[in-house]
């Protein structure tokens, strides 16, 4: 077999088990072809190659001129075969569609790059889409004592204690969820994030299709936005910020383009607003909450270490406590969007467009019931941290299954007003 990335590896070189891991295992056996869908550097590759015994590099350009010559010469092998940054030769896609349509036996082609462009004919019923985000806690080492899953049943006796504090949080916001990146520290990690938002910009944007004229305009909108994280700020105030008013360095008819591309390259991860059929919950926003697709990304984009988010100092914790907190809850909303995806429950925030109330996120089960949570930078909870959470079991009854707030506490325990109290830390699937 090809030697894969590290970017799926711990320092250590061995493989960092994924909850998309067990999607793989339980539904790969019956689907003929899977997409890893993520963002660059999240280690699609290394979990792919855990199960390939074929592996076609389509980044090769040996490789790429073969498959350009015959579309189905990288398709034969010993299945499963592995078509890495497949998008390299996009007649790949269609391809695959048509040895599935032949042959829809399990456990065939695994595909990891970028999903299809808007022309690609849909792969629907053939090919399978499977996101991978960066690494959550319980993937870092930690070992969760509450479920997503049972919370999402509706068992709210939860227990557990947890060792992590703020400064821990902190520390983990800044540490890279991308895997080849989570050794690295001081200078050396700068560079690397450096290094991967300058190819997002100068090559794979182009790559997309986007022609970028001026790269040091994208980096800009990049701050901008990255400074609105966990956020619903509009796209005209972040376009602003981004120009400091000069309307004539960034366009408007320009940034739309930016926020298409970079979705589609997943390094924006947007969480759109909740669409109930309740005639009394008309009035809630449709905008989406901005987040990048690693916390770290959003931290370093606006120049915000360790001493700037904590005060200098770990005891004065006088730092940007207003920015700090967007942090948390974009990496409490990595975490609840990576179970959420094993437990096939979707995740929406909810803001009324008076912004009386909002809820951060929202994990909706197939059934339609719903499971409302909040994040809290502190260590502990008030009656007024959770008056939203109360306000949307008002408006929505027995389609509320439960109430939590993720906190960076200790302990984890059920109010009296049954809200569960979760550090973030002893989150799980």
């Amino acid at each position: 077999m090809v030697d894969g990335s590290t970017s799926g590896r711990s320092p250590l070189g061995t493989y960092v088990r994924r909850v998309v891991d067990d999607d793989l295992d339980e539904l790969f056996g019956q689907l003929a072809a899977v997409l890893l869908d993520g963002p660059k550097g999240v280690g699609k590759t290394e979990t792919a190659l855990q199960r390939a015994r074929t592996v076609r590099r389509l980044d090769d350009p040996a490789v790429r001129q073969i498959a350009e010559a015959d579309v189905d010469v990288p398709l034969e092998g010993q299945r499963p075969v592995l078509l890495d940054e497949w998008h390299h030769v996009p007649a790949l896609w269609d391809a695959v569609k048509r040895a599935v349509d032949r042959d829809p036996a399990g456990g065939q082609y695994l595909l990891t790059g970028s999903m299809p462009s808007a022309g690609t004919h849909s792969g629907a019923g053939r090919i399978t889409v499977l996101r991978m985000r960066p690494l959550t806690l319980p993937e870092r080492g930690l070992e969760p004592s509450v479920s997503l899953g049972s919370l999402l049943e509706g068992n709210l006796d939860v227990t557990g204690h947890s060792l992590l504090g703020l400064t821990d949080y902190v520390d983990a916001i800044l540490t890279p969820g991308l895997p080849g990146l989570q050794h690295l520290s001081g200078r050396a990690l700068k560079a690397a994030l450096d290094g991967y938002l300058d190819r997002v910009v100068d090559r794979d944007m182009v790559e997309a299709g986007l022609k970028v004229r001026r790269p040091e305009a994208v980096r800009g909108w990049l701050r901008a936005y990255a400074a609105a994280v966990s956020t619903v700020t509009s796209a005209e105030k972040i376009r602003r910020a981004a120009t400091q008013g000069d309307d004539a360095g960034l366009p408007r008819s320009t940034t739309q383009p930016y926020v298409e591309t970079l979705t589609a390259l997943r390094l924006l991860d947007e969480v759109p607003a909740w669409s109930p059929g309740h005639n009394h919950l008309r009035r809630l926003t449709q905008g989406p909450k901005h987040h990048l697709a690693d916390p770290t990304l959003a931290a370093h984009l606006v120049g915000h270490g360790r001493d700037k988010l904590l005060g200098g100092t770990t005891t004065s914790l006088g730092g940007d406590r207003t920015y700090l907190g967007q942090l948390f809850e974009s990496l409490a909303t990595l975490s609840v969007r990576v179970f959420a995806q094993r437990l096939d429950a979707t995740v929406f925030h909810v803001r009324t467009r008076d912004a009386l109330h909002e809820v951060d996120l929202l994990a909706e089960r197939g059934d339609g019931r719903v499971l409302a949570i909040e994040t809290k930078l502190s260590a502990t909870v008030t009656d007024h941290d959770v008056r939203h959470l109360h306000w949307l079991g008002d408006q929505i009854g027995d389609q509320l299954v439960g109430k939590v707030v993720l906190t960076t506490g200790s302990d984890a325990f059920l109010r009296a007003d049954d809200v569960a109290v979760v550090p973030l830390g002893l989150l799980g699937p």
